[in-house]
C-alpha cells in the first residue's frame, strides 16, 4: 500500500488522570487501549455518580489546575503505578496514601473517590457554552463514554501544527497552545500551512515509526475545555468561536490502534490507505 510522509511526532502525551494536566514524553509504549497510563485514574463525584472532568467547568474547572505524573514509568503487563498529584491548593498527595479520598473530597468541596477502574457504564456531565456552531447551546448534557475506560470517546487523539497554526491565523489575539487541546500526539505537519489537513485523513491509517499503525476513526469535535485558563493561558471563549466558525468545531483527529509497540518523539509518520 502506499504511503504518504505527513509529518512527525513532535509531542507525545500522557494523562494520568483524567482532566489533569499530565505529562510529556519522549517515548512510551502504545498498547491496544492507548498510551500505556493514559486516563489510567479518574476523580468520581459520589453525589452524581459522575466521573468528574473538566467538560463540566462551573464544577470542576480546577481539575485543569492540577498536575498529575508516575512516580515511575508504567509497564505492560504490571500493575498501574502510583501517581504523584500537585493540586491547585498546591498541595502534593499520592494515589497509594490512606487518606487520598478524604484529602480530595476536601480539596475538591464535595465527596469525590479516586477510580483505578472505569465502572462499567460510566459517564460525565458536559457543558456546551453559547457558542454558534456547537450543540446544546449553554446547557448541560451527559456524555456517556466507552465502556469500562475514562475516554470521552477515542483512545488516541491527535492535532497537527498545520490546524494550530490556521486557526491562529485566523484569531491571532487567541493563544492556540497545544494544552487547550489536550493531544496524546502533536503532529509537525510536513507542510505547515496546509490548514486542516488532517480533515482528510479520516477513514486512513497513521504509521508511526516502525511499527505503530493506528485507524483514524473520526474528525475530533472541539467542547468548552479548549477556552478555559490553564497552564497560564486565560479563559477565552473565542478558541472556540473560531474553531467553529472556520472548521465546523473541528481541531484534530480520533484514532484506534491497530498496531501498538513503541513511538519516540521525532519519528516520522505516514498515511496509509486502507485496502479495499
Amino acid at each position: 500500500m502506499e504511503r504518504i510522509l505527513v509529518g512527525s511526532l513532535k509531542g507525545l502525551f500522557r494523562y494520568p488522570v483524567k482532566s489533569m494536566q499530565g505529562e510529556e514524553l519522549e517515548t512510551s509504549e502504545l498498547v491496544s487501549k492507548g498510551i500505556l497510563g493514559d486516563r489510567a485514574y479518574a476523580l468520581w463525584d459520589i453525589q452524581t455518580s459522575r466521573v468528574a472532568s473538566a467538560k463540566n467547568p462551573k464544577k470542576w474547572a480546577s481539575l485543569l489546575d492540577c498536575h498529575a505524573a508516575f512516580v515511575q514509568s508504567p509497564e505492560k503487563s504490571a500493575p498501574m503505578p502510583p501517581v504523584s498529584i500537585s493540586l491547585s491548593d498546591g498541595n502534593t498527595i499520592n494515589t497509594e496514601q490512606a487518606d487520598l479520598d478524604t484529602q480530595l473530597s476536601g480539596w475538591a468541596g464535595r465527596e469525590v473517590q479516586m477510580l483505578a477502574t472505569a465502572p462499567k457504564d460510566p459517564s460525565l456531565d458536559q457543558y456546551w457554552p453559547d457558542v454558534e456552531g456547537t450543540p446544546n447551546q449553554d446547557t448541560t448534557t451527559q456524555l456517556f463514554m466507552p465502556a469500562g475506560t475514562f475516554f470521552d470517546s477515542c483512545s488516541v487523539h491527535a492535532v497537527t501544527t498545520a490546524t494550530l497554526n490556521r486557526l491562529q491565523e485566523l484569531y491571532p489575539q487567541g493563544a492556540f497552545d497545544p494544552c487547550r487541546f489536550r493531544p496524546n500526539f502533536l503532529i509537525e505537519a510536513a507542510s505547515p500551512d496546509a490548514g486542516f489537513v488532517e480533515n482528510g485523513w479520516v477513514g486512513h491509517q497513521l504509521v508511526i515509526g516502525d511499527s505503530v499503525i493506528l485507524q483514524i476513526d473520526t474528525a475530533c469535535p472541539r467542547c468548552v475545555v479548549t477556552t478555559l485558563a490553564q497552564q497560564g493561558l486565560p479563559e477565552d471563549l473565542n478558541i472556540l468561536r473560531t474553531t467553529a466558525k472556520h472548521n465546523d468545531v473541528i481541531a484534530g483527529i480520533r484514532m484506534s490502534v491497530v498496531q501498538g509497540g513503541t513511538i519516540r518523539k521525532g519519528d516520522s509518520i505516514w498515511l496509509e490507505a486502507i485496502a479495499s
